[in-house]
């Protein structure tokens, strides 16, 4: 398997055209590997470009008109694979990007090269099964939301104003500690932090249901344990913290291993390693590319 320095070397020596080469061989040899799919990279230079604004890294309603441009033209029948590099992003456009999907394809399944983070695991959740490796995670779907100039979990503010209440009713004294903690939070807040936990957890609890536990036993059950679980800040503790394959088998997620296929493994990770060369040698800040070489590309100046 070619290495992130191999491929480097080789890239100085035919930049332009080895660089959009190599994706399109590797794209359509994974298609080939998993029965003659479609197959989708989505990836973002979040690692690569983390002072560029967050917007331009992030999913976004934006990345719709990204599928429907590269996903044009494709055989619906054939099932999609989408190779997901991501650190999340809007929980709205995650939904509308899943709507979208699923009303094309029968069969989705998501391969996590490295990191499908927050609405990430969300867009993977939704899919049939996804394939992760040994360095593979994924993380939490709490909600992020704006408070005091930052954003936190909206499960935290909903655990702060329960510790408030808590404390209040034992000594009454200390409301007086709280108030301008919960002044400056506002009663608005705590339901909107409320309803965004819920309607995460339920959506994903849907997609869980309607596809990855489709026709198995209690189908309901499991997907609204699965995303309970996804959703549930108080376990993990941090929006970042990684979910790697075992613990995602464990929390019942069909999850295939990407080494079971050395030729895949090795397909997948020069998408991937090709994807991060790219972010690196341009402006371009998030690509999704189809393996019948059409592709969507945002940079820093723009879309093309």
């Amino acid at each position: 398997m070619p290495s992130w320095n191999d491929l480097l070397t080789q890239i100085e020596q035919q930049p332009g055209l080895l660089m959009g080469q190599t994706q399109q061989n590797a794209l359509k040899e994974i298609g080939k590997l998993r029965g003659d799919r479609n197959v989708i990279l989505y990836a973002s230079a979040f690692l690569q470009k983390p002072d560029v604004p967050p917007t331009n890294l992030q999913i976004t309603h934006e990345d719709l008109n990204g599928f429907m441009a590269v996903m044009h033209g494709m055989n619906w029948s054939k099932g999609l694979t989408i190779i997901l590099h991501t650190p999340g992003g809007v929980t709205n456009a995650a939904e509308s990007i899943v709507a979208y999907l699923l009303s094309k394809f029968g069969d989705i399944e998501v391969i996590v090269p490295t990191l499908a983070m927050s609405a990430g695991t969300m867009i993977s959740l939704a899919a049939n099964r996804v394939v992760m490796g040994r360095q593979s995670q994924l993380g939490p779907i709490d909600p992020q939301m704006p408070a005091a100039g930052r954003y936190v979990s909206a499960q935290s503010i909903v655990d702060q104003f329960g510790q408030a209440r808590s404390e209040i009713l034992a000594d009454k004294n200390s409301a007086h500690v709280w108030a301008p903690i919960l002044q400056s939070v506002g009663p608005a807040l705590l339901q909107e932090a409320s309803n965004a936990l819920a309607y995460s957890e339920t959506m994903v609890a849907r997609w869980l249901e309607q596809r990855m536990f489709h026709g198995s036993a209690n189908p309901k059950a499991r997907a609204d344990a699965t995303a309970k679980f996804f959703r549930d800040a108080s376990v993990h503790k941090s929006h970042g913290r990684r979910i790697d394959r075992y613990e995602a088998k464990q929390n019942d997620v069909t999850v295939d291993d990407l080494e079971d296929s050395q030729e895949l493994q090795e397909a997948v990770l020069t998408s991937y390693h090709m994807a991060t060369l790219f972010f690196e040698r341009s402006s371009t800040v998030k690509i999704i590319e189809g393996s019948h070489d059409k592709r969507w590309v945002k940079s820093v100046g723009g879309n093309s």
